[in-house]
């Protein structure tokens, strides 16, 4: 995506204009763009670095230099011959410190599952489906991958991390790995148990249970049956 080459920088959308985030690239050699989670590292020469975080519906698109404009996207990197755009992308900035406080990167290659299991043990008594979208313990997974993987190593969203065998722990962080990564390759979501409350489980045929979790809340989805265990007290089915 135009490394190597030096770019024209341009912050149509307001929100990104007052972070003075295109001023600061403009004319400047893009010398690597680097993934970590969620968050995208566009490293530009003289030591700029620019994150971007496209949370849960933006998206980076690379097209021929010059095509129409439609829409005020977060950026617009134009190279000689292509351009980037980030739409719907809420954090730009000039800032990696956040990167720095991630931990390991679930679609490393290879994972590192020994570092994120003891990232995890760090919090025993907090519940499993929680602790997997701390992106301070593990970058990247967000609460679709989190349901499917569970799911996938029949381990409940609701069991204490204690309670939770290092095992399971791999097996979950594994289905992650590979669920998110044929993902990437493919640009399709194989969705078994996310947002399918009330539905029969594709495995044993059990209604799934759903209700919210963690401090903000995100829906967790779970076989009753197939991922036995803790539950909370009120589960929608």
């Amino acid at each position: 995506m135009l490394v190597g080459e030096r770019v024209e920088a341009q912050a149509p959308h307001p929100r990104a204009a007052v972070k003075g985030v295109a001023e600061r690239i403009d004319g400047r050699r893009l010398l690597a763009v680097e993934a970590t989670g969620k968050n995208l590292l566009l490293r530009f020469e003289g030591g700029v670095v620019v994150r971007s975080h496209l949370r849960l519906s933006g998206r980076w698109s690379v097209r021929a230099r010059g095509t129409k404009l439609v829409g005020r996207p977060w950026l617009v990197l134009r190279g000689a011959e292509r351009e980037a755009l980030p739409w719907n992308g809420p954090v730009l900035e000039l800032d990696a410190r956040a990167v720095r406080r991630l931990g390991p990167d679930i679609l490393g290659e290879p994972p590192q599952l020994d570092a994120m299991v003891a990232n995890l043990r760090l919090d025993p008594g907090r519940a499993v489906g929680d602790a997997l979208l701390d992106q301070r313990r593990i970058a990247g997974i967000g609460n679709l991958w989190k349901a499917e993987a569970l799911w996938e190593a029949r381990v409940s969203p609701w069991r204490s991390v204690r309670n939770v065998t290092d095992e399971e722990l791999h097996a979950v962080l594994q289905a992650a790995h590979e669920l998110m990564a044929a993902s990437a390759k493919t640009g399709r979501e194989r969705r078994a148990i996310y947002n399918r409350p009330g539905r029969a489980c594709r495995r044993c045929g059990t209604p799934i249970s759903s209700r919210g979790q963690g401090d903000d809340n995100p829906t967790a989805y779970w076989c009753p049956a197939c991922q036995a265990g803790e539950e909370p007290k009120t589960a929608y089915r």
